[in-house]
């Protein structure tokens, strides 16, 4: 168990240094000159990289910017993976959460910040929650697959938040987007550097991967969730009920979601945008995978994309396209999807050490 529980943490390790090495190939390739000149080049990208995602304190708060809605997705996608279910449509959970959150804070301006700021976001966490129970529910009752529906309700998501940014909930300025939220709905700064601001949404995203870690781990529910997972047929023999625990999970990933979503609008933007998700519940999918499901591991997970997004865009002032990030994280993702692979090279190189 030890052994397994060692691999699981070599894996994703393993498998950044060998996506950093490819990428340094590629750099390599594409840069000009001779070798020295070219080795010169690589190491030039990437501590321009580590630069822009860790060198100031503005680097670092633009990372953790980055990384805060990602903890969430990451955790609504590692989640529902737990009890064996695939929720894509955490980006229409998320996009749900806002919305709802957003109209909830907009019409706050009577209440005080201590009641305006929790209820905005148990307004998001409900929305978010509501929208997969939908997709949970037609699983659990009809034996509908949950990609499918979940495709299905992404894209309902996204024209019920469109029609509401351009209609009835447009700030009247003409441009997609909703009126600013009641000032006492705002979620307050944690730390500020020049132009840029980071709010309390990083310590409720963390406190949220604590509190999985905890359910999953140190509860019944965990287990039932688990159980269901691993083989549902065993669980439900054994006592469990299996259509609840689908449902009861998907609606805690999309109350996730819908928490994402809802610090995105409360704690960054302070209003909501038709295309405020930006393919972040997407991203979830490589976060989970990357954290092995494990909500520890997705925080780790969340920092290292969010670091080379934000270090890809100092990278390009050495040169190097920023898509060799997208081919960092690609590999990576590869690499820890195919488990098996890289397991065999430990064991490959153990033999070796062996001998």
């Amino acid at each position: 168990m030890k052994n397994n529980k060692w691999i699981k943490i070599l894996i994703p390790i393993v498998s950044v240094f060998i996506a950093l090495l490819v990428a340094s190939i590629i750099i390599l390739i594409i840069g000009e000159g001779d070798l020295g000149q070219r080795f010169v080049f690589l190491g030039t990208a990437y501590s321009e990289m580590i630069r822009g995602a860790f060198g100031s304190s503005s680097a670092l708060m633009n990372t953790i910017i980055k990384m805060t809605p990602l903890i969430l997705t990451g955790l609504a996608v590692g989640f529902g993976f737990r009890a064996g279910v695939f929720n894509i449509g955490a980006e229409g959970q998320m996009t749900m959460g806002a919305l709802a959150a957003t109209i909830f804070a907009v019409n706050a301006t009577q209440l005080p910040s201590f009641i305006a700021i929790p209820f905005t976001i148990i307004v998001g966490m409900l929305a978010g929650g509501i929208w997969a129970a939908i997709a949970g529910f037609l699983k659990a009752k009809t034996g509908a697959h949950e990609v499918i529906t979940t495709i299905m309700l992404n894209w309902i998501a996204y024209n019920i938040a469109n029609w509401a940014v351009t209609g009835p909930f447009n700030d009247g300025s003409g441009t997609p987007k909703s009126p600013e939220i009641a000032e006492s709905a705002m979620l307050p700064n944690l730390l500020s550097s020049q132009a840029t601001f980071l709010s309390f949404g990083i310590v409720i995203a963390i406190i949220a991967a604590i509190v999985i870690y905890f359910i999953l781990y140190k509860t019944s529910m965990g287990y039932e969730v688990k159980a269901v997972g691993f083989n549902p047929y065993a669980a439900e023999y054994g006592g469990i009920n299996v259509s609840k625990n689908i449902i009861l999970t998907m609606a805690i990933s999309g109350a996730l979601a819908g928490l994402a979503g809802t610090l995105e609008s409360i704690g960054l933007y302070y209003r909501f945008y038709g295309t405020l998700s930006s393919g972040k519940g997407f991203d979830g999918i490589s976060i989970a995978l990357i954290g092995q499901n494990n909500p520890i591991g997705i925080i780790f997970a969340s920092l290292l994309i969010g670091g080379l997004r934000t270090g890809s865009n100092q990278m390009q002032f050495a040169g190097v396209p920023k898509h060799i990030v997208t081919i960092i994280q690609s590999i990576i993702i590869f690499l820890v999807a195919g488990e098996r692979m890289v397991m065999t090279l430990l064991r490959l190189n153990k033999k070796k050490g062996v001998k």
